[in-house]
């Protein structure tokens, strides 16, 4: 969910190798827990995130801040609003952001965003949220001091994690997701950076009866 910008795949990986004397044996993996049920109500409601401070993004010494940033969706209509073993998944705005700085004076940062957005709830505890960015779904360029260029989810379609809290109004957090960025120009360009760490707060509301909540549940 925007005015800005991301989740991802957990997994256990474990493989021993037990050996007496000539004899070795592999252990098997890991079973990976079950997800369990998620509800997102009220169902077909149109929803609205809109940034609570500022979103950053930032690429190796760099800084972007934004101070303004929303995003669009709607909650799945019934009973696709409903997963017994799983995240329910909304189709998203791309996200604007606007109002945007840099760390490095002298330097102007513009973000642009395009491309088909989703966010990904999962009940359990804590609520987990996971934001699709589309490949190449958000840009930076700058102008001034440094001419760079930062495409973010060069190479496919990137999961930035967050987390979901229900309130009034609800509220989706991202704390140092990292996503893989691209970063081209010249001098003062943090060129070597291929990941990026996003952080922002947004609160949710629901568009089509403002006296609800938008909520993720079992």
């Amino acid at each position: 969910m925007s005015r800005t910008p991301t989740t991802l795949a957990l997994g256990l990986a474990a493989v021993g190798a037990l050996t007496f004397g000539a004899a070795s044996a592999t252990a098997a993996p890991l079973p990976t827990a079950a997800a369990g049920s998620t509800t997102v109500t009220p169902a077909g409601h149109a929803f609205k995130a809109t940034l609570s401070g500022k979103a950053t993004l930032k690429a190796g010494s760099v800084t972007i801040s934004c101070t303004v940033s929303v995003a669009t969706g709607t909650v799945p209509a019934a009973p696709g609003n409903h997963n017994p073993a799983g995240p329910v998944s909304s189709p998203i705005s791309a996200p604007t952001y606007s109002s945007c700085t840099s760390s490095t004076p002298g330097v102007t940062p513009t973000v642009t965003t395009s491309g088909a957005w989703q966010v990904s709830m999962q009940n359990g505890a804590p609520i987990t949220a996971t934001m699709t960015v589309p490949t190449g779904g958000l840009v930076v360029k700058t102008t001034g001091l440094a001419s760079c260029t930062v495409v973010t989810a060069p190479n496919g379609p990137a999961n930035a994690p967050g987390t979901w809290t229900n309130g009034a109004p609800s509220t989706l957090t991202f704390t140092n997701a990292s996503v893989p960025i691209k970063v081209t120009g010249g001098f003062g360009c943090p060129t070597s950076a291929t990941t990026s760490t996003f952080n922002a707060v947004y609160t949710v509301t629901d568009t089509t009866d403002p006296a609800q909540q938008i909520a993720v549940k079992p």
